[in-house]
């Protein structure tokens, strides 16, 4: 694996943010999906989106978007959802060597045109935008293999210290949170 990782959940607003800038910030980047339920299970935290601070945290993430010059972000609102078939997608994606096209699709599915991932249809739209056979990809997220890739990628986080996403690691320092993508590229950048 990349000493330069990006991990990521595809139901996180903070990560889509993340995901849309991180090839101009840290460029040699690996992509890494993640189950960020199962971390915040091991924690016993909850989504901030299912709390009383969803409005305040939407309103940042909006500002930052705006700032970034990224389109308005829009929630499907029955966000957060169940991401587990979205994340399983994203792995046989990795694993079939469109990853990135695909995770960059299903983000703005999520964030840009507001669509429920945890939907069949935007997943396969996603497939689809990255030129993968929707088929293709249900198929391979269920088989046990890629199942077990996700369990393990997210067990192997949790060991490094990744507690939430979005967290870019760079040579074993960890950078957590999209604001963090600029004090990620100082590091990145030779001395």
């Amino acid at each position: 694996m990349s000493e330069h990782v990006f991990y990521f959940d595809l139901g996180s607003p903070y990560a889509y943010l993340a995901a849309e800038r991180i090839a101009a910030i840290v460029p040699d980047v690996a992509w890494q999906p993640i189950l960020v339920g199962a971390l915040f299970k091991r924690n016993a935290y909850t989504s901030w989106g299912l709390g009383p601070e969803r409005g305040a945290n939407l309103d940042v993430i909006q500002r930052r978007a705006a700032r970034y010059g990224l389109p308005p972000v829009r929630v499907h609102e029955r966000w957060p959802g169940d991401m587990l078939a979205a994340m399983r997608a994203a792995t046989w994606a990795f694993h079939a060597g469109c990853g990135r096209a695909f995770a960059q699709a299903a983000f703005r599915r999520a964030f840009v045109d507001g669509e429920d991932l945890s939907d069949v249809e935007p997943l396969r739209a996603a497939a689809r935008a990255a030129g993968l056979d929707p088929d293709v990809v249900a198929a391979g997220a269920a088989t046990p293999d890629v199942k077990a890739a996700l369990r393990t990628a997210t067990d192997a986080a949790w060991e490094r210290g990744v507690r939430g996403v979005p967290t870019v690691v760079l040579d074993g320092r960890l950078y957590f949170g999209d604001d963090r993508l600029d004090d990620a590229a100082g590091a990145a950048r030779p001395a």
